[in-house]
């Protein structure tokens, strides 16, 4: 199919109507609202169902419930209006059930700012509502990348029976850029054995998070586990950029990626020999690919729009055999390249010392 000109909001929700989704529940929030917006018109279009709920605790319960019927169910939301819904997450994941949720970051803590930020890494990869569950969470750097990671969202929130969740800057969700939409799919209801889709003709299925015996309650977070081994397993995704010959390798996610990306071939224009390796399922993490990359890297460079979130999960891997460091901009604010491209330079100037935490040099250089 043709390209044509998407807002990253608009082809978010394009391109879960085409994935198959039959229900929406939200409530609006910059920089998210287009989401809702546009399927407030695209699902009564289509007979499906699109409701404004009274509040983001409203909206996650109705995805729950619908959830456990077997339909391809989202919402979406932004920084704030995920924090509310964690506890509804929360028994999504402890009843074993589909669901796909978006999250267009913006700066926070707090009632914050309405720009671009990543500073919901934690709340999306370790956080999110109470207990032990795991969680995919894909982060696309791109209005294409976001379309072809809506799709890919529901299936695997369908195959492993878990929470799958897209996170991605205000940047990306406001942005307009050429992109591909995929062909609608048939919307065919799946007959899963677990929904409790009003069958007469099968026992009575039951879907609930209560295990009141402890012992059901820890078998049933060591069978989420299980799961979840699986998926670290077979749906690792990255990119990988001039990485075959790198001595310095800048990690980077989303649009901190995206914008490091050129300071990287700007860097290679020069002589330079630098790679990047860009995650996009940061939950699960790649972790082998990064430690593919330690004999040959002389130094790592995390950049992210936070004050270093994705840096715990780099220095996990790396633990100390080469020196890490790290760049950010929280708050809001986009790194321009050549802020990147200048830390570039520094790694290549040396020397370097491998640090306990890279984010107290950081800080020092940007309160100096």
């Amino acid at each position: 199919m043709p390209k044509e000109l998407w807002k990253g909001n608009e082809a978010i929700a394009e391109a879960a109507v085409r994935a198959g989704l039959e229900a929406y529940f939200g409530y609006p929030i910059t920089p998210q609202t287009e989401v809702l917006e546009y399927l407030s018109r695209r699902m009564p279009e289509l007979g499906r169902a699109f409701v404004q709920a009274e509040s983001e605790l409203g909206a996650i319960n109705m995805v729950y419930g619908a959830a456990c019927t077997g339909v391809r169910v989202m919402s979406s939301s932004s920084s704030p209006g995920m924090s509310l819904m964690l506890e509804g997450l929360s028994y999504i994941a402890g009843t074993e059930i589909p669901a796909v949720l978006v999250n267009v970051m913006r700066g926070g803590p707090g009632l914050g700012n309405i720009a671009p930020a990543q500073s919901d890494y934690n709340q999306a990869v370790r956080g999110g509502g109470h207990g032990d569950y795991p969680r995919i969470v894909l982060a696309p750097a791109s209005v294409q990348e976001s379309i072809d990671l809506m799709s890919l969202s529901f299936d695997l929130a369908e195959k492993y029976r878990m929470i799958a969740m897209m996170i991605l800057d205000g940047s990306v969700g406001q942005m307009m850029e050429p992109a591909e939409m995929p062909a609608m799919m048939e919307l065919k209801r799946k007959d899963f054995d677990w929904a409790t889709n009003g069958a007469m003709n099968r026992e009575r299925r039951v879907l609930s998070s209560i295990y009141i015996d402890p012992y059901d309650e820890e078998k049933t977070n060591l069978r989420m586990l299980k799961r979840w081994e699986d998926v670290k397993a077979n749906e690792v995704r990255y990119k990988e950029y001039f990485l075959d010959d790198a001595k310095f390798v800048v990690v980077g996610f989303g649009t901190a990626g995206r914008v490091a990306l050129s300071a990287v071939r700007e860097a290679r224009a020069q002589g330079i020999k630098v790679g990047l390796l860009r995650p996009i399922t940061v939950s699960p993490f790649p972790y082998a690919a990064l430690e593919q990359l330690i004999p040959q890297t002389e130094a790592f460079l995390v950049t992210e729009m936070n004050t270093g979130q994705m840096l715990d999960d780099v220095l996990l891997t790396v633990r100390g055999r080469v020196p890490v460091e790290f760049y950010g901009r929280p708050g809001g604010v986009v790194p321009f390249y050549d802020e990147i491209l200048d830390e570039i330079h520094r790694l290549a100037a040396g020397p370097l010392t491998v640090q306990t935490d890279p984010r107290e040099a950081w800080l020092t250089r940007m309160t100096a």
